[in-house]
């Protein structure tokens, strides 16, 4: 496998890398690998998912039964605002967003401009503004079945959901938003990293190119 040497222009002297793929698929684990790689101080690291919409306009029932995985409930038009203020050397204050209350918090945590910036998110590829602004696109591919394990696993265990509430969300909206928007973005992706996380080749690989970025 080899990997490309983009430099997007406008993307200034600090290489995004966006790290897309179903729930569940694994980009918390080539996230972290990278993080170790490069060195935690020198990587900032950005969820997709604390720039979620805030809809505290709603009633509790009402935000809970928002599609979560349509793109249109993410604000990646301030996410891009604040990776181009990060390139160019600014700090920028990251929202935190409550998966339990489904609403974003007063707080908001600062971001600093270190050596590379991380962006991981289901949808990472999937906006054209927000993927021209990357360096490096991967896309983490892995089965349905293991994703969704994986997935039930978490919501049970981090976000306090039952069972059956993690299935009929399944069922409504992730699984019809990962075929009509999630999947197709694989196409963008300059690098697929199959089996998720655990394909330590792929990974090294993967850290090796984005050193070579960062040193530049």
């Amino acid at each position: 496998m080899s990997l490309p040497d983009n430099n997007p222009p406008d993307s200034g002297a600090i290489p995004i890398i966006g790290i897309a793929g179903g729930t569940g698929s694994g980009k918390t684990t080539i996230t972290t690998a990278i993080q170790e790689a490069i060195g935690p101080d020198r990587v900032t690291l950005i969820s997709h998912d604390s720039y979620y919409r805030d809809r505290s306009d709603l009633t509790a029932d009402e935000r809970a039964n928002l599609n979560f995985d349509h793109p249109e409930s993410l604000e990646t038009e301030l996410l891009v605002e604040h990776l181009d203020l990060l390139v160019r050397g600014n700090s920028v204050r990251i929202p935190v967003y409550d998966f339990v209350e489904h609403r974003r918090n007063t707080e908001t945590e600062l971001a600093e401009p270190r050596d590379v910036i991380l962006v991981e998110g289901v949808l990472a590829l999937v906006d054209p503004e927000l993927r021209s602004r990357m360096s490096l696109c991967i896309f983490v591919d892995t089965d349905d079945d293991i994703r969704f394990i994986r997935r039930l696993q978490r919501d049970v265990t981090e976000r306090s959901r039952s069972v059956q509430s993690v299935v009929s969300q399944y069922l409504a909206t992730v699984r019809p938003m990962h075929i009509q928007f999630v999947a197709p973005s694989r196409q963008h992706a300059d690098v697929i990293v199959p089996e998720g996380g655990y394909n330590a080749r792929a990974t090294d690989m993967i850290c090796s190119q984005i050193r070579s970025m960062a040193a530049r």
